[in-house]
């Protein structure tokens, strides 16, 4: 192997490590939403705020970010996206101290904001790190780091956050469980706080391989209206805009609902049944108690982004060898199919159809974004700034879910999701006869 291809390897090593710590910090959410509910005392709709603060960033930060990027280059913007980060995770430990859910908002969106340019600088250095022709197999194949972070996140949280907390009607919330919850909120982000401080530090020592690796590049000065005007100049890049909107939203709504749906009555709630699958008794840790609590529940959340894990490691060889297009319109139809089976039938089943609906939104965020880039007019760093601007999906989506969800149920609520999927799949059906754009420099996706 010669000097350049190790150092290329390393470089690509260096930038992977990023992919997990955003998928592990945006994982933590879902248990996030269920103990704001009840540590706050918040209806469906206001504890999905959590989620809202979170993606709004996506759609106020994005621009701006490709904007950054462009002028100051890409690793000198991941290292202000890491202190961001930090910040983030301090106003956190007070928004838990002082037990303020505005304050717990403010958090997540400066959080929220240090991903968003983070992923935005990481899109052209994927892009570089290896051959043109393999961008989807390669990138798809690094976002299953991403997806260990999102398996190990929302357990992680369940433990911290949801111990002995339970917030069905008619349940009283005590001052030492909720207190409890506080402290497990404080300790999740003062450890985060030190390990994004641990990454900045190696990437100060790792930027030298990183940089000398990528293409040099000259910086150059686009405004953020400009950069607007000639992503929206791009059919291509509107249409994968609104793709991406309703990807993110359809996938960060089933995550943040999913342990009040399975912890629901008419699901798992009252049902022994998940204590009848050994393997799966002892991953959610089941007691003796009848039915599933909502801790118990939130730890088989992490199944759900466990199946986008597998699902990305099998994508990246299905990738090699099957069109992109077709198999994200396979991929889509099955998760709308699977949604109209929870809205349908519903039941002890559907809980477990909706866990593995992960399994099936594994590829869909690098598809549909390199898709987008291949198709678009646009500059990448227009193209790309755009489609990470429209993660926003994550902001709005969620609040429309809790809404029906408040008024039909957590299982009717998934006909929203299912509608999602269904415009993806027609998204991924014209993408198979529009034409690529050559270009010089090669296709790049992120995750969220």
């Amino acid at each position: 192997m010669t000097t350049r291809a190790r150092g290329t390897m390393g470089a690509f090593a260096a930038v992977t490590t990023l992919f997990f710590a955003w998928g592990f910090i945006t994982s933590l959410i879902d248990p996030l939403v269920a103990a704001v509910k009840g540590v706050f005392s918040l209806s469906d709709i206001e504890a999905q705020l959590s989620a809202s603060a979170f993606f709004i960033a996506y759609g106020v930060v994005s621009l701006p970010a490709a904007v950054l990027v462009a002028r100051r280059r890409a690793v000198p913007s991941i290292l202000i996206a890491l202190g961001t980060m930090i910040a983030g995770c301090v106003v956190m430990l007070i928004a838990a101290n002082l037990a303020l859910y505005p304050l717990v908002l403010l958090g997540l969106f400066i959080l929220a904001s240090g991903i968003t340019i983070l992923q935005v600088a990481a899109n052209p250095l994927a892009a570089a790190l290896g051959d043109p022709k393999f961008s989807h197999f390669r990138l798809t194949f690094s976002q299953a780091f991403n997806s260990v972070g999102t398996f190990i996140g929302p357990y992680i949280g369940a433990v911290l956050f949801l111990d002995g907390l339970e917030v069905k009607e008619g349940v009283a919330v005590t001052d030492a469980v909720r207190a409890s919850a506080l402290i497990g909120i404080d300790r999740a982000y003062f450890w985060l706080a030190g390990l994004i401080a641990v990454l900045l530090v190696f990437f100060v020592f790792a930027r030298r391989t990183v940089e000398a690796a990528a293409p040099a590049t000259a910086p150059h000065a686009s405004g953020i209206a400009e950069t607007l005007r000639e992503a929206l100049s791009s059919r291509w890049a509107v249409l994968g805009g609104a793709a991406i909107f309703l990807y993110v939203g359809a996938e960060v709504a089933i995550g943040t609902q999913m342990a009040l749906f399975l912890n629901s009555n008419a699901v798992w709630g009252l049902s022994d049944a998940p204590a009848a699958v050994g393997p799966l008794a002892r991953f959610m840790a089941l007691d003796s108690d009848p039915g599933v609590s909502l801790q118990e529940a939130a730890k088989a959340v992490s199944l759900y982004w466990g199946g986008a894990m597998v699902g990305r490691i099998i994508g990246s060889a299905l990738l090699a060898r099957v069109n992109a297009s077709v198999l994200l319109a396979i991929f889509t139809a099955a998760a709308a199919a699977m949604c109209g089976y929870v809205f349908a039938i519903g039941g002890v089943g559907a809980g477990y159809v909706a866990l593995s609906i992960g399994l099936f939104n594994s590829i869909m965020f690098p598809t549909i974004f390199t898709l987008t880039l291949e198709r678009s007019t646009a500059s990448q760093e227009a193209t790309s700034g755009f489609l990470c601007t429209a993660i926003v999906g994550g902001a709005f989506i969620p609040p429309l879910v809790g809404s029906v969800s408040q008024a039909t149920g957590y299982a009717a609520a998934f006909v929203v999701p299912m509608l999602c999927y269904l415009a993806l799949c027609g998204f991924a059906l014209l993408s198979r006869g529009a034409g690529v754009v050559l270009r010089d420099e090669p296709a790049a996706a992120s995750i969220h």
